[in-house]
C-alpha cells in the first residue's frame, strides 16, 4: 500500500480511529498523526467524566435502595387513603345538598343522584388522589436522574477533550463489548455510568484479565446477568434443595467477553464456571454480606469442591478460584483471536483483514493481554490505514461527531431521544452482546432517515456565522470528495448545506 501523505492520516486517525474533528477540523495533528495517535496509547488517554451526581457505585445504589423504600412506603400509605376513605365519609355523613331548582319546579337529576351516592363519589375522589400520586411522584425518578448526569458528562464533556479521542472511543467499545442494559433493573438504570467509569475506564490501557475481573465482578453485570440469583445446588444456602444454578454470567463469560462463540467450550464448561461464581453477588441495604452495594462473595451460597474447567482445576478457595480461572480465560488462545477479531472489524473493516487480525492476536498473546501493545499493534499496520472509508459510523459515533463538529452542546434528554430515535439507545441493547458493528445494521434506509432528522436539528442550532463550505472543507481534509463540496456550495440555504455535509458519505463513514 502506497504511503499517505500526513494531510489523509490526519484525517483517517480523526475518523477512524477518533470522535472525529472538533472545530480546528484535521489541522491540529496535521504535522504527525500517527505519532499524535501513540501519543495517546502512550500516555494512556482516557478523559474522566466528572459531575456532582457522579458518585461510587456504592453511593449510588444505597441512595437507589433509600428511594425504593421511600417510593415504598408513598404507594402504601396510598393504598391505606384508598380504603380508608370510604368508611371515613360513611361515619361522617354526606356533605348537605341544596337542590337546584329547574323553572319546572323539579330538582336537578345530577344532584339527586349525587345525593343519593355520597359513598361513590368519595370513594372516586380517594382513588383519584392516590392514583395521581402514583404516577406523579413527588420526588424525581433517581435512575434517571442520574442516567442523564452520565450522558451530561460525556456527550457535554469526554467527548470535547481530547484532540484524537482513541481512548474514549476504546471505553465505548469495551463498554459495548461488555454490555449491560439499563432497560433491565432500577440497580443497572442507575450504576451503568459507574460500571463504565469503575470497571472500563481505568483498564483501557491496562490488561485485559484486570478489566475481565472488575467487569464480572461490579454489580452492574452480577445484577444484569442475574448471577446474584445464582446459588451452589450442594450450598449451605441451598439445604432445602429448591434452589439453583443461574448460568446467564457464565455462559456471556465464554461466549461473549472471552473465549467466542466459537472458544471451543462445552455446555458442561458453562455449568462448571457457573458453580465457580456462585457467591458472587451485592450486598444490599442491610449489609448483612458487607457495606451495601458492593461486591460481596457470600460463601453460604458457593459451590463447595474443586471444579475443572476446559481441563484445569481449579481449588475451592473462596473467591479466589473464580479470579483464577478468569485469569485463564483472559490467557486463553481463544480469547486473544476473538478479542483481535473484534478490534479490527471495528476500526479498519467489516470483514477483518486475517493477516491484520492475526498480528493483533499475537501481539495479545505474547504481551499477556497487555491492551497498549496490542492497540499499538492495530495502528501501526498499513491496513489499518487504508484510505477507503469502509465502515459506517453508529449512531452513537455520529452523535457524537456531529456535537464535536459542530460544538453544539443539547440538553441531554436531546442527546437521549436522538440516540433513541435513531436505533441505538443509550446503554440499553436488545441483549448482552451489545450492538451491532457492521455497515448492514446502521445503513438501512430507516436509520438513514432518522439521521436527516437529527443532523437538521443541529444544523438548525449551528451559529450563523458559520459557512457550510469551510467547515465542510475543515472537517473532512483530503477525504472530502469533489461532489460532496460541490453539493455544498450549491445548497439554497446554510442549514441547507451543513445538513448536506453531515450526512455526506465522508462524514456518515470513517
Amino acid at each position: 500500500m502506497a504511503q499517505q501523505s500526513n494531510d489523509v492520516y490526519a484525517a483517517l486517525a480523526l475518523s477512524r480511529f477518533g470522535l472525529g474533528a472538533d472545530h480546528n477540523g484535521t489541522a491540529s495533528i496535521a504535522f504527525d498523526p500517527r505519532g499524535a495517535l501513540l501519543e495517546e496509547i502512550t500516555e494512556r488517554y482516557v478523559p474522566v467524566p466528572v459531575g456532582p451526581q457522579l458518585q461510587s457505585t456504592a453511593d449510588l445504589l444505597v441512595s437507589l435502595y433509600a428511594f425504593q423504600e421511600e417510593r415504598k412506603q408513598a404507594r402504601q400509605q396510598a393504598a391505606v387513603a384508598v380504603a380508608a376513605a370510604p368508611q371515613d365519609k360513611q361515619m361522617q355523613g354526606p356533605p348537605p345538598q341544596k337542590p337546584t331548582v329547574q323553572p319546572s319546579g323539579a330538582t336537578s337529576p345530577s344532584s339527586q343522584a349525587m345525593a343519593a351516592q355520597p359513598n361513590n363519589q368519595a370513594m372516586a375522589a380517594a382513588i383519584g388522589n392516590a392514583v395521581e400520586k402514583l404516577e406523579k411522584p413527588a420526588m424525581p425518578y433517581l435512575p434517571q436522574q442520574i442516567l442523564l448526569a452520565e450522558v451530561d458528562a460525556r456527550f457535554n464533556g469526554t467527548i470535547r477533550q481530547p484532540l484524537i479521542g482513541f481512548g474514549e472511543r476504546l471505553a465505548m467499545f469495551w463498554a459495548n463489548h461488555f454490555a449491560v442494559a439499563v432497560s433491565k433493573s432500577e440497580e443497572v438504570h442507575i450504576v451503568a455510568g459507574a460500571f463504565e467509569r469503575e470497571a472500563i475506564r481505568p483498564h483501557v490501557f491496562g490488561r485485559f484479565a484486570d478489566m475481565l475481573f472488575a467487569v464480572e465482578t461490579h454489580p452492574a453485570m452480577l445484577a444484569y446477568l442475574d448471577n446474584q440469583q445464582s446459588i451452589g445446588p450442594n450450598s449451605k444456602a441451598n439445604a432445602n434443595k429448591k434452589r439453583g444454578l443461574n448460568e446467564n454470567l457464565a455462559r456471556e463469560t465464554l461466549e461473549l467477553h472471552t473465549l467466542g462463540v466459537n472458544g471451543g467450550y462445552t455446555q458442561t464448561d458453562v455449568t462448571t464456571l457457573a458453580r465457580i461464581i456462585t457467591g458472587w453477588t451485592v450486598a444490599r441495604n442491610e449489609g448483612k454480606l458487607g457495606t451495601p452495594g458492593t461486591f460481596v462473595f457470600n460463601a453460604g451460597a458457593h459451590e463447595p469442591g474443586d471444579q475443572t474447567l476446559l481441563g484445569l482445576t481449579y481449588a475451592d478457595n473462596g473467591v479466589g478460584q473464580g479470579r483464577e480461572a478468569l485469569r485463564d480465560l483472559a490467557r486463553h488462545p481463544a480469547t486473544a483471536q476473538h478479542i483481535a477479531t473484534k478490534l479490527v472489524r471495528h476500526f479498519v473493516a467489516d470483514t477483518p483483514p486475517p493477516g491484520l487480525v492475526q498480528t493483533v492476536a499475537a501481539t495479545f498473546s505474547k504481551t499477556d493481554g497487555d491492551l497498549s501493545a496490542v492497540y499499538r499493534a492495530l495502528v501501526g499496520s498499513e491496513d489499518a490505514w487504508n484510505p477507503t472509508l469502509s465502515k459506517v459510523r453508529s449512531p452513537l459515533e455520529f452523535m457524537t461527531a456531529l456535537l464535536r463538529a459542530s460544538g453544539e452542546t443539547p440538553k441531554p434528554n436531546v442527546i437521549l431521544g436522538a440516540l433513541t430515535a435513531m436505533g441505538q439507545p443509550f446503554w440499553a441493547p436488545a441483549g448482552p452482546n451489545g450492538f451491532a458493528d457492521t455497515a448492514d445494521v446502521w445503513a438501512s434506509s430507516e436509520g438513514l432517515s432518522m439521521r436527516m432528522d437529527v443532523a437538521n436539528m443541529i444544523a438548525n442550532a449551528v451559529p450563523p456565522q458559520i459557512d457550510p463550505r469551510s467547515f465542510v472543507s475543515d472537517s473532512l481534509g483530503p477525504l472530502l470528495s469533489n461532489e460532496t463540496l460541490q453539493a455544498v456550495s450549491r445548497a439554497e440555504t446554510r442549514k441547507q448545506g451543513l445538513t448536506i455535509a453531515y450526512l455526506s458519505p465522508e462524514f456518515q463513514r470513517r
